[in-house]
Protein backbone atom coordinates (compact mmCIF):
# COMPACT_ATOMS: atom_id res chain seq x y z
CA UNK A 1 0.00 0.00 0.00
CA UNK A 2 1.18 3.66 -0.79
CA UNK A 3 2.65 5.91 1.63
CA UNK A 4 -0.20 8.31 2.94
CA UNK A 5 1.12 11.72 2.72
CA UNK A 6 -0.57 14.41 4.82
CA UNK A 7 -0.76 17.32 2.37
CA UNK A 8 -2.63 14.90 0.30
CA UNK A 9 -5.06 13.73 3.05
CA UNK A 10 -5.39 17.49 3.61
CA UNK A 11 -6.66 18.15 -0.19
CA UNK A 12 -8.68 15.39 0.13
CA UNK A 13 -10.82 16.19 3.12
CA UNK A 14 -10.87 20.06 1.62
CA UNK A 15 -12.06 18.66 -1.70
CA UNK A 16 -14.55 16.68 0.04
CA UNK A 17 -15.82 19.42 2.42
CA UNK A 18 -16.43 21.79 -0.49
CA UNK A 19 -17.77 19.16 -3.03
CA UNK A 20 -20.30 18.47 -0.70
CA UNK A 21 -21.74 21.81 -0.62
CA UNK A 22 -20.99 22.47 -4.36
CA UNK A 23 -23.06 19.41 -4.99
CA UNK A 24 -25.91 20.68 -2.66
CA UNK A 25 -26.05 24.30 -4.08
CA UNK A 26 -25.37 24.16 -7.78
CA UNK A 27 -25.74 21.19 -9.16
CA UNK A 28 -30.15 21.27 -10.19
CA UNK A 29 -30.28 18.12 -12.29
CA UNK A 30 -33.63 16.84 -11.40
CA UNK A 31 -32.17 12.98 -12.15
CA UNK A 32 -29.30 13.61 -9.25
CA UNK A 33 -31.04 11.84 -6.31
CA UNK A 34 -29.78 11.74 -2.13
CA UNK A 35 -26.27 12.18 -2.96
CA UNK A 36 -23.40 12.18 -0.09
CA UNK A 37 -19.24 12.57 -0.35
CA UNK A 38 -18.02 9.96 1.49
CA UNK A 39 -14.25 10.39 1.12
CA UNK A 40 -12.14 11.85 -1.70
CA UNK A 41 -8.57 9.73 -2.66
CA UNK A 42 -6.43 12.24 -4.20
CA UNK A 43 -3.28 11.11 -6.25
CA UNK A 44 0.18 11.87 -4.63
CA UNK A 45 0.95 14.73 -7.47
CA UNK A 46 -2.83 16.07 -6.57
CA UNK A 47 -3.48 15.52 -10.26
CA UNK A 48 -6.40 13.33 -9.90
CA UNK A 49 -9.10 12.47 -7.32
CA UNK A 50 -11.22 9.73 -7.23
CA UNK A 51 -14.53 10.77 -5.14
CA UNK A 52 -16.85 8.30 -3.42
CA UNK A 53 -20.38 8.84 -3.42
CA UNK A 54 -22.84 7.02 -1.38
CA UNK A 55 -26.74 7.37 -3.30
CA UNK A 56 -30.33 6.96 -1.10
CA UNK A 57 -31.95 4.82 -3.57
CA UNK A 58 -31.89 1.45 -5.53
CA UNK A 59 -29.21 0.47 -8.38
CA UNK A 60 -31.22 2.87 -10.93
CA UNK A 61 -30.87 5.86 -8.70
CA UNK A 62 -27.40 5.06 -8.38
CA UNK A 63 -26.50 4.77 -12.00
CA UNK A 64 -28.47 8.15 -12.81
CA UNK A 65 -26.72 10.13 -10.05
CA UNK A 66 -23.05 8.91 -11.26
CA UNK A 67 -23.75 9.74 -14.36
CA UNK A 68 -24.96 13.62 -13.68
CA UNK A 69 -22.18 13.69 -11.19
CA UNK A 70 -19.40 12.41 -13.71
CA UNK A 71 -21.19 15.66 -16.62
CA UNK A 72 -21.12 17.70 -14.18
CA UNK A 73 -16.91 17.36 -13.00
CA UNK A 74 -16.01 19.80 -15.60
CA UNK A 75 -17.88 22.33 -14.10
CA UNK A 76 -17.74 21.05 -10.12
CA UNK A 77 -13.71 21.18 -11.08
CA UNK A 78 -13.87 24.95 -12.02
CA UNK A 79 -15.38 26.06 -9.35
CA UNK A 80 -13.06 24.10 -7.25
CA UNK A 81 -10.46 25.92 -8.73
CA UNK A 82 -12.28 29.49 -7.73
CA UNK A 83 -12.91 28.60 -3.92
CA UNK A 84 -9.94 26.27 -3.50
CA UNK A 85 -6.07 27.44 -3.08
CA UNK A 86 -3.99 24.95 -5.11
CA UNK A 87 -1.96 25.48 -8.43
CA UNK A 88 -4.13 22.96 -10.39
CA UNK A 89 -7.29 21.59 -9.42
CA UNK A 90 -7.17 17.90 -9.25
CA UNK A 91 -9.19 16.09 -12.23
CA UNK A 92 -12.67 14.03 -10.61
CA UNK A 93 -14.00 11.50 -10.81
CA UNK A 94 -17.00 10.15 -8.97
CA UNK A 95 -17.42 5.96 -7.99
CA UNK A 96 -20.15 4.95 -5.78
CA UNK A 97 -19.54 3.90 -2.26
CA UNK A 98 -21.38 0.57 -1.11
CA UNK A 99 -19.76 0.36 2.65
CA UNK A 100 -22.85 1.87 4.20
CA UNK A 101 -25.22 -0.68 1.88
CA UNK A 102 -22.84 -3.33 2.76
CA UNK A 103 -22.58 -2.53 6.47
CA UNK A 104 -26.83 -2.14 6.29
CA UNK A 105 -27.08 -5.82 5.11
CA UNK A 106 -24.17 -7.05 7.17
CA UNK A 107 -26.26 -5.14 10.32
CA UNK A 108 -29.87 -6.91 9.37
CA UNK A 109 -28.12 -10.66 9.28
CA UNK A 110 -26.64 -9.64 12.52
CA UNK A 111 -29.76 -9.19 13.85
CA UNK A 112 -31.32 -11.83 11.92
CA UNK A 113 -29.20 -14.37 13.11
CA UNK A 114 -29.57 -13.26 17.17
CA UNK A 115 -32.98 -13.31 16.65
CA UNK A 116 -33.09 -16.83 15.59
CA UNK A 117 -31.14 -18.06 18.36
CA UNK A 118 -33.75 -16.32 20.64
CA UNK A 119 -36.66 -18.85 20.43
CA UNK A 120 -33.75 -21.50 21.68
CA UNK A 121 -32.70 -20.16 24.34
CA UNK A 122 -36.74 -19.51 25.87
CA UNK A 123 -36.99 -23.24 24.86
CA UNK A 124 -34.12 -24.31 27.22
CA UNK A 125 -35.06 -22.51 30.23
Amino acid sequence: MPREFPRTRRVGEQLQRELAALVRDEIKDPRLGMVSISGADVSRDLAYATVYVSVLGDDTAVTESLAVLNRAAGFLRHRLGQSMRLRSVPQLKFEFDSSLRDGARMDALIDAAISGNRPEEDESE
